[in-house]
């Protein structure tokens, strides 16, 4: 039975578990759910993610919610080989990564993306666009130190789920339109996940 993966390709987290998908040449199927296109508070999808919010995995008779379990759950299932590792070391610095991108990387964004890609009306006030891009810039900052210090990717050596959702924060970083401090190890690093055939499509020029 194919995989459905329920979600908008405009949301991060729903294009974190497609490029994953693609980077194992798993065969899915992919359904509009989100705003603006589809509602996801009506019954038929809270009976699947009570939350309403995207993406959702249906693997045959198994639901699951929230990004980063959505990862994991398909690389343990279905990238062995590719995607999963057997290494605990290498695992552990990739759900480290995982978490900081989801708790420390991404909150800071939030008002300066509404205002400055999204256009949100409420989201027009300068000093907290400024305050946004300030705390942005200290976790960008930090990315920068740690890929100075020379692995080609933020777990170590090796492409990881990790790369696949900082891959997605830093192309966002790029594509926001703001002045920018200069970060020459985020820059190559960006480079070198847009040359992964299965990274390049999800790191083109379009939706931060």
């Amino acid at each position: 039975m194919t995989i459905k993966i329920l979600g908008r390709v405009t949301s991060i987290n729903v294009r974190k578990v497609l490029w994953a998908a693609d980077e194992m040449g798993l065969a899915y199927d992919r359904e509009d759910w989100g705003l603006p296109l589809r509602d996801p508070k009506v019954p038929e999808f809270l009976a699947l993610n009570p939350n309403g919010q995207v993406p959702v995995l249906i693997d045959g008779d198994f639901v699951l919610w929230e990004s980063n379990a959505v990862l994991l759950y398909l690389a343990e299932s279905y990238g062995q080989g590719t995607l999963w590792t057997q290494d605990p070391h290498l695992r552990a610095r990739m759900y480290q990564w995982l978490g900081w991108q989801a708790s420390e990387l991404n909150p800071p964004w939030g008002y300066a993306l509404n205002a400055l890609v999204r256009h949100t009306p409420g989201y027009d006030d300068p000093a907290k666009i400024a305050d946004s891009i300030r705390r942005w810039t200290v976790k960008m900052d930090l990315l920068e130190a740690h890929l100075a210090e020379g692995e080609s990717h933020v777990a170590g050596g090796a492409f990881t789920l990790a790369d696949i959702a900082i891959g997605l924060s830093v192309h966002r970083w790029f594509m926001t339109p703001f002045e920018k401090t200069d970060l020459p190890a985020v820059g190559e690093y960006y480079g070198r996940l847009k040359q992964r055939p299965a990274g390049v499509t999800w790191l083109g020029a379009g939706t931060p």
